[in-house]
């Protein structure tokens, strides 16, 4: 007799368990981050260099054209951006705040003509902005002041806001969540 009120209660158990799991949110998928392109080589950016030196030009995924503007200190990439949202045909960013997308008629880094690609695990910088190539022929650009960036490569495009160490909420804590800062 007690097996088998053990066993009822096990059997009801599991149904409200099941039953719980089965409402519950799914989880959010996790923020993209940026990857750390300091750990890429540097190299010289003298065949890089386009515009009476004022631009570093660099080859992306097919298509796509990426540009250090060091007059304003700006950079992004324009072309084809494989899964940007809108069929953004531009990405990019100024010497502060996060980057954004955007549709050009034209490609806004054209006047750079015939530019060539990165090789892979090196980088290009100036000032606070570095872009670099992973093995996989993703670009990563990003602006090492306020840790904000973009990707684009052949699986994606995406842009990633301040580190949540530089740019927080009043009062909270990144190390300790339900702490106080």
């Amino acid at each position: 007799m007690l097996s088998r009120i053990l066993i009822g209660a096990l059997g009801a158990t599991a149904v409200i368990g099941v039953a719980g799991s089965a409402a519950a949110d799914p989880t959010p998928a996790p923020t993209p981050v940026l990857p750390n392109v300091n750990v890429y080589t540097p190299i010289s950016p003298v065949d890089y260099t386009v515009m009476g030196g004022n631009w570093y030009a660099f080859a992306g995924p097919p298509g796509v054209t990426c540009v250090i503007n060091k007059q304003n200190t700006s950079y992004g990439c324009s072309g084809p951006l494989p899964g940007a949202p809108g069929g953004a045909n531009l990405v990019s960013a100024g010497v502060s705040g996060e980057p954004g997308f955007s549709t050009t008629t034209n490609s806004i880094f054209a006047a750079a003509g015939d530019v060539k690609a990165l090789p892979p695990k090196t980088r290009l910088g100036f000032r606070e902005i570095a872009c670099g190539v992973d093995g996989a022929g993703n670009v990563a650009c990003v602006n090492q002041h306020d840790q904000v960036g973009f990707v684009v490569g052949p699986g994606g495009t995406f842009t990633s806001g301040p580190s949540p160490m530089l740019d927080r909420p009043e009062g909270t804590n990144p190390y300790f969540p339900g702490l106080p800062g």
